[in-house]
């Protein structure tokens, strides 16, 4: 595994699955892996004592509307809506779960 960052090994990773690279492709996404850890190892020289952990980088708010009562397509409207419908009812195709 020389050559890899932190002993994470690209060609093992694409065995592991499945996945036939090529050896110049083992080279590229090594090369790129090794990239990415290395930035990461630099984010952790970070001072973040004094940071408080959150899940999102910016506050998060539900938008959700409140849930009242108002008006309603009539019934009428609905059915002659629909696709296929019979005696004031809407016809869906039978669904038979085996």
């Amino acid at each position: 595994m020389s050559g890899t960052h932190e002993g994470i090994d690209v060609g093992y990773v694409a065995k592991l699955a499945c996945i036939d690279l090529t050896d110049e492709e083992k080279a590229l996404f090594q090369g790129q892996l090794d990239q990415v850890l290395h930035y990461v190892e630099q984010l952790n020289e970070l001072d973040v004592a004094d940071v408080e952990p959150t899940a999102h980088a910016i506050p998060v708010f539900n938008v959700f509307r409140k849930d009242e009562l108002g008006a309603s397509l009539p019934h009428d409207a609905v059915v002659a809506n629909a696709p296929s419908a019979t005696d004031g009812q809407i016809r869906v195709p039978k669904i038979i779960d085996q």
